[in-house]
């Protein structure tokens, strides 16, 4: 079982501060970081089986756009190539979790459109 690093504890030994999360978007760095969740987070079920995120116990079917699947095919053939093992539902799965971590409330909100009033 891995350690949990304590960041406060780091930031604090080196004289730091700490300021919020960092999240690593598009390129290089994000498809590390996305490389290196599915490495800590996927496990092979006891069972046997693909291996997969033990905390997630909800099924849901999610329809995609043609050319979103194709995408994450794409990706999780990159990240195979890597020698971990993800299909790209599962992929969808991480990205969708990570980004709704990360979502704050206003983003949120910006996202959906504000109803016209009816008086137009």
């Amino acid at each position: 079982m891995k350690t949990q690093l304590d960041m406060d504890k780091i930031a604090k030994g080196l004289g730091a501060e700490r300021r919020g999360r960092v999240a690593a978007g598009a390129g290089y760095f994000g498809a590390t970081q996305l490389l290196a969740d599915i490495v800590a987070r996927f496990r092979v079920p006891s069972g046997g089986g693909r291996p997969t995120d033990p905390s997630w116990t909800e099924r849901r079917l999610l329809p995609l756009a043609p050319k979103t699947l194709k995408k994450l095919e794409e990706i999780s053939a990159k990240v195979r190539e890597h020698g971990m093992s993800v299909e790209p539902m599962q992929l969808a799965a991480l990205l969708i979790e990570k980004t709704a971590e990360n979502l704050s409330e206003e983003e949120a909100e910006n996202l959906v459109r504000p109803k016209r009033s009816a008086s137009r």
